[in-house]
């Protein structure tokens, strides 16, 4: 008798003011390693981030689910993390897998304190975006720490040098390497790819799918 295998759902959830487009890659990546995969677009510059995760994170898990999940994994990029660690403190989710985020503000990100003082940035970024800086009560900040499986890739390049400025140490242009580490965080990496190319970056990519096979970035010698 042949065992049934247990079929896994990897929910991809994109960045502040991208689109699901932005994680086309890591989607036919993960197809390919026999995953089923659900790709959501969300307005992520038009409502805060309590709103944006219910809406996200609730949809992403219905999708697997009626495609018969039995694990729900999650692979986020920037604010898609910050939703999904937002989830996850209001509601269990008993098929919850393995998560990894890319480039997350887990400590909010400075660039955010300077831009959202000023009045065209605040018309454009929404709620959510304007939520993301390094304040104690910054939405990051607000979250503690995580008590699920979760590995995080910090980018340590930078093509915006007047950015970089703002940030403390290394930094991916948008965030620091130093504020995207969360505490219970079972993995992480630095990796020298930017915020916006980690998305495109067959390193990132294969380090994404061995942690969501192991558990670990490092990839496992067969015995």
């Amino acid at each position: 008798m042949t065992e049934n295998k247990i079929k896994e759902c990897v929910i991809l959830l994109h960045g502040w003011g991208r689109t699901d487009k932005s994680m086309l890659l890591i989607s036919l990546a993960l197809k390919r390693a026999d995953y089923e995969v659900v790709n959501i677009d969300y307005p992520s510059n038009d409502k805060p981030i309590s709103e944006l995760s219910e809406l996200a994170v609730s949809q992403g898990i219905s999708q697997c689910e009626a495609l018969g999940a039995d694990k729900i994994h999650f692979v986020t990029h920037s604010l898609g993390g910050i939703l999904v660690r937002y989830y996850l403190k209001q509601h269990q989710l008993d098929k919850l897998g393995r998560v990894v985020m890319l480039g997350a503000p887990n400590k909010g990100s400075e660039v955010i304190d300077m831009y959202r003082k000023l009045y065209f940035f605040r018309q454009f970024a929404g709620p959510a975006g304007l939520a993301l800086g390094t304040n104690p009560d910054d939405v990051p900040n607000t979250l503690g720490a995580v008590s699920f499986e979760l590995g995080v890739i910090a980018g340590s390049r930078s093509i915006n040098p007047f950015l970089s400025l703002l940030l403390p140490g290394d930094d991916d242009g948008k965030v620091s390497v130093a504020s995207t580490k969360v505490d219970g965080m079972t993995d992480f990496i630095e990796l020298p790819t930017t915020h916006p190319t980690m998305l495109m970056s067959p390193r990132v990519i294969k380090k994404t799918l061995n942690f969501l096979k192991t558990g670990s970035f490092i990839q496992q010698e067969p015995q």
